[in-house]
């Protein structure tokens, strides 16, 4: 039986001179290529290792200092929102307050008359005249209504007469020599004083008792607010 001619030819071919000359350059080629193809062997340098090791550490620490930040600076940003919203209702508050505050200081000064009247109307001419004790009956009537009006809104009389000299709330017109009583205590009554909301709106007009030479150092109080 012949054999197939293609597997002559590659026989022939295999040991042709040609094939035996070119084989030694092929296999250096197929030996530089093996090594081309070869992995690298790596050299472990410590160093570089270390810093390759300590990277992801230091980012996340790099991220959680960057959370706190972030954070400090929602938390400071949501107090100073909170800190603007009581603002605006304490403005909010004190508006609806104090809004009549000048209205209001017309109206004591209407009370003072009120009382003006009252005090100049002598007990014996309410008793003797019908006519003067009925209008002395309605101008009180309207005084107590009036302070019935000051209560809603927060209006408040002050009398200060036996207490002590506050600059706060009290106007010294003049001090009283023997009194009896302690330095800088209130004595007499002027002008009544009034305060809206525990905000003073006018001052009382005092007199307050002045300190005698024998009393303790004999020193003169301090009136001025």
């Amino acid at each position: 039986m012949t054999p197939p001619r293609w597997s002559a030819v590659w026989s022939a071919d295999r040991f042709s001179p040609a094939t035996r000359l070119n084989r030694p350059n092929q296999e250096a080629e197929n030996s530089m290529s093996e090594e081309q193809t070869k992995p690298a062997e790596t050299e472990v340098d410590t160093p570089a290792a270390e810093t390759a090791t300590d990277a992801p550490a230091d980012r996340v620490a790099a991220l959680e200092a960057e959370v706190a930040n972030l954070k400090d600076q929602v938390l400071r940003a949501m107090a100073e929102a909170e800190n603007t919203r009581r603002r605006a209702q304490r403005d909010r508050e004190d508006a609806s307050k104090f809004a009549v505050s000048s209205f209001a200081k017309e109206l004591v000064s209407v009370a003072d008359n009120l009382r003006r009247a009252l005090d100049a109307v002598p007990a014996e001419g309410r008793e003797q005249d019908e006519m003067v004790k009925g209008l002395a009956v309605g101008v009180e009537a309207t005084e107590r209504q009036l302070f019935a009006a000051f209560d809603r809104a927060g209006i408040k009389r002050i009398d200060p007469t036996g207490e002590m000299f506050d600059p706060n709330f009290h106007q010294v017109m003049f001090e009283i020599e023997n009194t009896g009583k302690p330095a800088g205590t209130v004595v007499q009554v002027l002008q009544p004083g009034y305060t809206i909301h525990g905000r003073l709106l006018r001052e009382a007009m005092v007199g307050v008792a002045k300190a005698s030479p024998t009393d303790a150092g004999g020193q003169h109080i301090n009136t001025t607010a």
